[in-house]
């Protein structure tokens, strides 16, 4: 079970790193976060701040001013926070002996997905998974999903302050009315689920409820009373504001609401099992950690449990294609690659070994096509030219090592008693070292968690 445990629910196996059992990697995630401390990232606010400095450059530059030397300069230092920013969260995943709130922080920077569309935004997205979701994902999920939507990256990223009551101050005035973006995504994606059975009125009422919601200077999250629906909204059969516009506590009350509700209980619960262990998950599974989330208001220690607990989560039918990002950060830590030299690597080695790579395995850095994240198809992980680019980084990456485990040895640290026969035998036989351990990076096997 504990290699399992840390290949299904964690990074990988890794050399300076034992096999966690099912309760030690839950008492890690109950603990501190000490590979964030280890490997600190900026927040949100500075990285937004920049890139609102950058665009003011860019936009005197246009119209003349002498502002060409500040603009390249902040270009350049905003592309390279960027290539940072992926450098810093692969040496995490490959140094952290608590894995599993690696995986579970890239699941709900995945659920809560934001894209860059407005310049605040520009290489501010893992200030964002950092400030509101990493703190939350050993919490209760009523404040992850409130932290996540009242974010100013998801305000912007859903252009939820351009959003006006059709009937407020600002509406009137106007003529400008609702954004539902944000509405829909909440309770679609975010909680809910599509087949939920809410209707298109309690979306417009959500809409409603959300409006008077802005962002100062792309940054900070405020209310705004002339821009808000005045009136009570009702949203999937409960009732918020009244006499004045809703505020912001009404509006965190909605969503609170929304995460306690048992449709919203099994949706995160499938895709949880979804993401840990299978397409296809158990029902009986899905109604245990579902069970769990209703008897403590959604407390994601309890749930994790009785996932972890349940049988089906230890079955030895293959789990689920690692993404591009999982699968290099699992490699390079089964490898022993040390940390702190990824954090530290030049933009060029990033770029080399870990963006392009990334691009061609078809999962560009936080890069989704929309707010539904990255697709959720094994078959579009390994389709021929995204497998061909796995298997040519693998091979790549074990010909450039500067010192290679013998393969016979290093498939056992890489899969423990989970390889197969067939898979010792090939690592064996191999001509070089370089060629074996690459065989194994390369193998089905270490492609699935």
């Amino acid at each position: 079970m504990s290699f399992r445990a840390q290949i299904r629910f964690g990074t990988g196996l890794a050399p300076a790193h034992p096999p966690a059992s099912r309760d030690e990697m839950l008492d890690r995630l109950a603990g501190a976060d000490q590979i964030a401390a280890a490997f600190p990232q900026e927040g949100y606010t500075p990285r937004a701040e920049r890139a609102l400095e950058f665009a003011a450059a860019r936009r005197d530059r246009r119209q003349g001013n002498a502002q060409a030397a500040l603009s390249r300069r902040l270009g350049r230092q905003m592309r390279e926070d960027e290539f940072r920013q992926m450098a810093l969260t692969l040496a995490r995943g490959v140094a952290s002996p608590d894995g599993l709130r690696e995986r579970l922080t890239w699941f709900w920077a995945d659920h809560f997905t934001t894209v860059r569309r407005r310049v605040a935004m520009r290489g501010a997205i893992t200030g964002y998974v950092e400030d509101a979701i990493r703190p939350h994902v050993a919490g209760r999920f009523g404040d992850l999903l409130a932290s996540a939507v009242l974010h100013p990256a998801m305000v912007l990223y859903l252009d939820q302050d351009r959003s006006v009551g059709p009937n407020s101050h600002v509406g009137l005035r106007t003529g400008r009315s609702l954004n539902e973006n944000l509405a829909r995504e909440v309770l679609e994606l975010h909680t809910l689920g599509v087949d939920a059975g809410y209707s298109q009125r309690d979306v417009r009422e959500m809409a409603e409820l959300l409006t008077g919601i802005g962002i100062r200077r792309g940054r900070e999250l405020i209310f705004r009373p002339g821009h808000a629906e005045p009136g009570a909204e009702t949203v999937f059969g409960a009732t918020y504001g009244g006499a004045r516009p809703a505020d912001l506590s009404e509006i965190r009350a909605a969503l609170h609401d929304l995460a306690l509700r048992p449709e919203t209980a099994r949706h995160i619960c499938g895709k949880l099992a979804d993401y840990f262990i299978s397409d296809t998950p158990d029902p009986g599974l899905i109604d245990t950690m579902a069970a769990a989330w209703d008897d403590t208001g959604g407390a994601f220690l309890p749930v994790l449990h009785a996932m972890l607990s349940h049988r089906a989560a230890w079955s030895d039918a293959p789990g689920r294609v690692k993404r591009p990002f999982h699968f290099i950060t699992s490699a390079l830590r089964a490898l022993g690659s040390p940390p702190d030299q990824i954090a530290n690597a030049s933009r060029e080695m990033i770029n080399r070994r870990l963006h392009l790579p990334l691009i061609a395995m078809g999962q560009r850095w936080q890069g989704a096509a929309g707010p539904d994240g990255y697709f959720d198809d094994d078959r579009e992980w390994i389709r021929p030219q995204t497998l061909a680019a796995r298997i040519g980084w693998a091979m790549l990456t074990a010909s450039e090592m500067p010192r290679l485990p013998d393969p016979r040895d290093f498939v056992v640290t890489a899969l423990g008693d989970t390889a197969s026969p067939d898979l010792r035998r090939a690592a064996a036989r191999a001509e070089t070292r370089a060629e074996g351990v690459g065989i194994v990076l390369a193998a089905p096997e270490f492609q699935r968690s």
